[in-house]
């Protein structure tokens, strides 16, 4: 009896340990592509499940379903929060599955639709204020005149594609505290993966406490794509991709 109290014990003790650390994690976040939904990937198996392109509707695997996320076009800094509403299968090297609807409302490009992730921790005041907001909007859209009804709707027959315009965009592979660090992990992946160009590994100091190991530029999402899967099966997890200003 006493070893069963003992067990039950550091059962619950080990649980408590789980949950604590669990809720005192990082939030997410990344910098990568978005993928925009199209119908015909479901037939094609590209994805796995769907989204409703008339919704605000997004996928994104590596968090918990309902998980609240705040989204960024960093090239427009137009931003949308919104809840991990799918959990499908894609692509690793997408960040993320958008509905046309969330791209249309980000201004997202199609031919490069960069896009930044912040997951959100929940508190009760947060909660408070966005149902206050919610609140605002819809007592704004149910008075809205009738020609601002058509006006707005108008965007619905938007075309994501803008013009194309000349960008050179980087995979941050890793940052450090110390450039000997970043040195040594570029030789590395010199020596461990020999078809990767060297010349594309560089070491930029940001600050005096952050230095990143980079691989770039690119101006091509197929160019980059192949790289970062090269990079990926070497066995870096967490690659976010940047404009490299």
């Amino acid at each position: 009896m006493r070893f069963n109290i003992i067990f039950i014990i550091i059962l619950l003790s080990s649980c408590s340990a789980n949950i604590t650390k669990l809720e005192n994690r990082s939030p997410y976040s990344s910098k990568g592509f978005a993928y925009i939904y199209k119908e015909s990937d479901n037939k094609k198996n590209f994805i796995k499940g769907r989204l409703d392109n008339s919704k605000l509707e997004i996928s994104i695997s590596e968090l918990r379903y309902n998980s609240l996320i705040k989204l960024i076009n960093p090239k427009t800094q137009d931003s949308l929060i919104i809840n991990n509403t799918k959990k499908l299968k894609y692509p690793d090297f997408y960040k993320i599955v958008i509905s046309e609807k969330v791209a249309e409302k980000l201004n997202i490009n199609s031919e490069l639709p960069l896009i930044e992730i912040f997951e959100i921790k929940k508190n009760k005041s947060f909660v408070a204020e966005k149902a206050k907001i919610f609140n605002e909007e819809k007592k704004i859209s149910s008075n809205a005149p009738v020609t601002q009804v058509k006006i707005s709707n108008i965007s619905k027959n938007k075309d994501f594609k803008k013009k194309k315009e000349k960008i050179d965009l980087y995979i941050l592979i890793a940052s450090f505290y110390s450039e000997e660090t970043a040195r040594f992990l570029k030789q590395r992946i010199s020596k461990e993966i020999p078809k990767y160009d060297i010349k594309k590994l560089k070491i930029i100091k940001k600050s005096n406490k952050q230095i990143d190991l980079i691989s770039g530029p690119y101006n091509a999402i197929n160019l980059i794509k192949n790289d970062y899967i090269i990079l990926r099966d070497f066995g870096f997890e967490q690659l976010d991709i940047g404009i490299n200003e």
